[in-house]
């Protein structure tokens, strides 16, 4: 799917989450914006993992209402394990 009218750069998203903007990693409580993100590796790692969490609504507000935290460009977070 070409994004050629967005300034951003736009990554495949995930087929579990291709209808999803933002994705909860389980582990660290960080949630990204499939939209701005360009770190593939982390997003792959999540689905592998199977820990990734999706938000209804899919806003940044509720993820923050679940206590994640907008992952930055370049951010580690110590990993735990998974919140059921």
């Amino acid at each position: 799917m070409p994004w050629t009218q967005s300034k951003f750069i736009h990554m495949e998203r995930p087929v579990r989450f291709e209808h999803t903007r933002f994705l909860g990693d389980k582990r660290t409580q960080l949630v990204y914006d499939l939209d701005t993100c360009e770190d593939v590796e982390i997003i792959n790692d999540i689905v592998e993992a199977e820990v990734g969490l999706c938000f209804g609504p899919d806003t940044l507000a509720e993820a923050r209402n679940r206590g994640y935290r907008l992952a930055r460009p370049g951010q580690r977070a110590r990993q735990r394990a998974p919140r059921a």
